[in-house]
């Protein structure tokens, strides 16, 4: 019998934006995981406003408000490992020696999804102000009977 399955926000580079075509986007997810570069307390508030957020802090994270967030996490959802950090150039573990399923970054602002050694390695882009000429994007993540699919979404702003 299928389970419903588990949708997991990913959200990145927000930069003290939170878009009304991100909250829509997200709208209905079970946890958002947010992979730095938040900039502003303000962010995780309204995202919290749409379910549990996990966030990481990325290299704009200054200030006493972000000194209590961690710059790596390893979430575990529905017997699933994500490892979550801002850059991909700071991975300080391996991910398929440690069980980890899904690694999840941002700092690039380039949405991609990739997968080596059975690891899924997402970046969801920056879901923020508009960089260079870089999508303004994020990720979901459906785990359903230990499947994961993986999605990216370019925001329509």
């Amino acid at each position: 019998m299928k389970t419903k399955p588990l949708r997991i926000g990913l959200i990145s580079d927000t930069h003290n934006l939170v878009r009304p075509e991100a909250k829509r986007a997200l709208a209905g997810v079970d946890r958002i995981l947010h992979a730095g570069d938040i900039c502003g307390p303000a962010v995780l508030q309204e995202l919290e406003q749409i379910a549990p957020v996990v966030a990481v802090r990325g290299n704009n994270d200054r200030g006493s408000w972000a000194d209590s967030i961690k710059t790596t996490e390893m979430v575990d959802i529905d017997g699933l490992s994500i490892y979550i950090l801002h850059d991909l150039n700071d991975l300080d573990v391996d991910p398929h020696a440690a069980a980890v399923g899904v690694v999840l970054t941002g700092h690039s602002h380039k949405p991609r999804i990739d997968e080596k050694d059975r690891v899924i390695y997402i970046n969801p882009g920056s879901a923020g102000p508009r960089r260079f000429k870089l999508p303004v994007s994020l990720g979901i993540l459906e785990i359903q009977d230990r499947e994961i699919r993986p999605q990216l979404i370019t925001l329509d702003c």
